[in-house]
């Protein structure tokens, strides 16, 4: 599984707008100066999420971009699949139902879907809630 900047930046952008959307709109320029990255490359990533309804976006004077629902209800798992397609750790099991010509040979594929599945559910465990209020953080003892 490998996590591009557009996945990270996802996330980032969701953050962003959880600890300073208050419920409204937050122009994109504004988000891209927080986060310093140029507004352009987050046009193309917040149309990804937007896409998979997780932001909403509005025109106008006080227009922008915010979160469709609660930042408690929100996953890391959605927000990587938007971004990313899939997390999958191998590319057959990205199909659904997986049709991999070695499939009935495959001594390996039980091991690769139950990492699959155990990825699948820490990031769909873990909400953007839990990372604005610091709950992966790192922490130096």
């Amino acid at each position: 599984m490998f996590v591009s900047t557009k996945g990270r930046y996802a996330l980032r952008i969701m953050m962003d707008l959880a600890e300073n959307g208050k419920g409204g709109c937050l122009p994109l320029s504004e988000i891209a100066k927080r986060q310093e990255v140029s507004e352009k490359y987050l046009e193309s990533i917040v149309s990804m999420l937007s896409r998979e309804g997780l932001v909403a976006a509005q025109r106008g004077k006080s227009g922008g971009y915010r979160l469709t629902r609660p930042a408690e209800q929100c996953t890391v798992a959605e927000i990587i699949r938007a971004t990313e397609k899939s997390y999958a750790p191998i590319g057959c099991l990205e199909n659904t139902p997986n049709n991999c010509d070695r499939l009935a040979n495959c001594r390996t594929i039980r091991m690769w879907e139950e990492l699959y599945r155990r990825i699948d559910e820490y990031l769909s465990s873990v909400t953007v809630a839990d990372l604005v209020n610091g709950l992966y953080e790192r922490k130096d003892d």
